[in-house]
């Protein structure tokens, strides 16, 4: 699962860069991964100098396109109908700033992969389509599966869930967070996931004054 962050996290950051366009989500993603690819290989050095900048970037790039709520809704499931409005906000916060963190990390470990676009299957009417990509490690090694799940909305085309080799992204989280919450509740692991994001944060810092 590691080893698939990597791309992952590119292509999350070129999708939604563009996700409220018109364009269908399978040109989307041959549209916007050079350009994002090319950002990243431009300022590999500042970035990895200054990680504020990477989180500032990437930051752009994602907020204003990629449903964190929606995620956020399905990752929680029936914790999302049980927690307050101000549980959600906060949960909705923490995991955004966790997952713009551990993307836009691994993107400086990008390495020159290629990428292989399988058919795209659509028809105009559909609210919900898949797109599907194949990272091609070389070396022998197997190809990692990529598959991103669109909806269209009021706002245009979001990304909601990802699938890296068969295993959705949405139900990974799920499955870690119903225990933290079964076990010491929602409170608890906002907390949690807040801490990991402060722990990050003074780190980055520290890093950058030495």
């Amino acid at each position: 699962m590691r080893r698939t962050l990597i791309a992952f996290s590119i292509f999350v950051v070129s999708l939604t860069a563009a996700a409220a366009d018109a364009t269908p989500p399978d040109q989307l993603v041959r549209q916007v991964t050079d350009r994002v690819l090319a950002m990243i290989k431009a300022h590999r050095d500042e970035y990895a100098r200054d990680h504020k900048k990477l989180f500032a970037a990437v930051d752009t790039e994602v907020l204003p396109y990629f449903d964190f709520r929606v995620m956020s809704q399905q990752v929680l499931a029936l914790n999302w109908r049980r927690a307050s409005d101000e549980q959600r906000e906060r949960f909705v916060g923490e995991f955004r700033e966790l997952l713009v963190r551990t993307y836009a990390t691994a993107l400086l470990k990008y390495t020159d992969q290629e990428i292989r676009f399988l058919p795209y299957f659509a028809k105009p009417e559909d609210k919900q389509v898949l797109v599907r990509t194949e990272v091609v490690q070389g070396g022998g090694a197997p190809n990692v599966a990529l598959n991103y799940s669109f909806f269209h909305g009021k706002n245009g085309w979001k990304i909601y869930d990802v699938s890296i080799e068969g295993v959705s992204l949405v139900t990974n989280y799920r499955s870690t967070y119903a225990e933290k919450v079964r076990n010491d509740g929602l409170d608890a692991l906002i907390a949690t996931i807040s801490a990991d994001n402060k722990r990050a944060r003074d780190q980055t810092e520290s890093a950058k004054k030495l």
